[in-house]
């Protein structure tokens, strides 16, 4: 098997919603393409993957090193000598050569989003849903068997107008389409304000345990304990970030603090930054770890993301990927992971799921298309669809 061209495109996300820190009206992603020799029912086999949501498109390494690699290699270095396919992880020990070791997040992504692609090739040449492919390749089969997933919705961010009303329709929203398990953005308002934000969105899920908060890194210290504090006795589900990701005294305390789950990991983009977020953050267990497959040089280095995280006591209940997308919700029930994430309709064409995953009490169904299954995703596949003609 050969690829035969890689193509890139940055695309706009143009979106009005804000977090604590990050508004998203500048916002962009990029999407890949990656065309190789094989056919499948009389179509050439071509994977897709996007970047995620929350960071800036990162083609420029792509364009300037990576691509330029994968290209050069010959066959035999990418294929596995079984099945004469390409093996992602072959192809991710080629795109590093050459490079130093450290600063991760100026290259993971990148890598990670090709790699991404490689899999959903991977599933298309098996003819597979890719969380079928990762239950056998990862040691996990009795997933390939799996219907459902747990998944709950992410949500909540701050509205230009209106805002508490919103939010309060939009949770209303979720639940009747199934969802049981809602999160909502903190830290960007007054305290006062958060406290009636939360309460109002409370009264609506009517558990603590079924609403988590993410602060998306709003806070110093001083403040992450005193946000910590107020909303202790709501007993929510989990504080999502509440601080920088390298402030692993922080969030200690405000584990300590709490005295319950916090939550991290989409900042993270290596098991080396994994593993020392978990090692001086002094968990023992009580935490959510929530990379990001594409943004963490792919599906391979998740896997041992996963083993680093099991070694510190951290269930794969309390594992679950970043994204809200098709990508994370392969990784997630293939690697026998706690739960999914969803933001349907919120970021265009790149959130949400296929036509082919329904939610019904808390669960997301799997779904059965080859691959990561974009093709069930008529506004982003027309994307994909358009880079694609770049490669013909």
């Amino acid at each position: 098997m050969k690829i035969l061209n890689i193509a890139e495109r940055t695309i706009a996300i143009g979106s009005p919603l804000r977090n604590a820190r990050v508004d998203f009206s500048q916002m962009t992603a990029t999407v890949v393409a990656v065309s190789t020799d094989q056919f499948r029912d009389g179509h050439r086999v071509v994977g897709y993957a996007f970047n995620s949501l929350g960071r800036y498109a990162c083609g420029g390494p792509m364009r300037d090193r990576f691509i330029p690699r994968l290209l050069a290699a010959i066959p035999d270095d990418l294929n596995d000598p079984v099945t004469g396919h390409i093996d992602p992880q072959c192809a991710v020990r080629l795109m590093l050569a050459n490079e130093k070791l450290g600063a991760h997040a100026e290259r993971s992504m990148a890598v990670g989003t090709i790699e991404v692609a490689l899999w959903d090739i991977v599933g298309k040449l098996q003819g597979r849903p890719l969380f079928q492919v990762l239950a056998q390749r990862f040691g996990m089969p009795d997933c390939a068997s799996a219907t459902t997933i747990p998944c709950y919705v992410g949500g909540g961010f701050y509205q230009p107008v209106d805002d508490l009303s919103r939010v309060v329709d939009e949770v209303q929203a979720y639940l009747d389409a199934g969802y049981t398990h809602v999160k909502i953005k903190a830290g960007g308002l007054s305290l006062g304000d958060e406290l009636r934000r939360i309460e109002a969105v409370l009264r609506k899920v009517g558990a603590g345990n079924r609403l988590a908060l993410d602060a998306s890194c709003a806070f110093n210290r001083s403040d992450a304990l005193a946000f910590t504090r107020a909303i202790e006795s709501y007993r929510l589900r989990w504080l999502e970030e509440p601080c920088d990701p390298g402030d692993f005294e922080t969030y200690r305390l405000v584990r300590e603090a709490s005295g319950g789950v916090v939550a991290g990991g989409e900042n993270l983009f290596s098991r080396e930054e994994v593993d020392n977020f978990l090692r001086y953050g002094m968990f023992d267990g009580q935490v959510v770890l929530q990379p990001d497959p594409p943004l963490a040089y792919g599906i391979g280095e998740f896997a041992r993301i996963v083993e680093t995280a099991t070694s510190h006591g951290v269930p794969r209940a309390n594992i679950i990927p970043h994204g809200g997308n098709m990508m994370s919700l392969h990784v997630a029930a293939g690697l026998g992971l706690g739960s999914a994430e969803s933001y349907p309709g919120l970021f265009g064409a790149i959130a949400g799921f296929s036509n082919e995953v329904t939610i019904c009490d808390g669960q997301a169904s799997l779904p059965s298309a080859p691959g990561i299954g974009f093709e069930q995703q008529p506004a982003l596949y027309r994307v994909f669809t358009e880079l694609s003609k770049e490669i013909s």
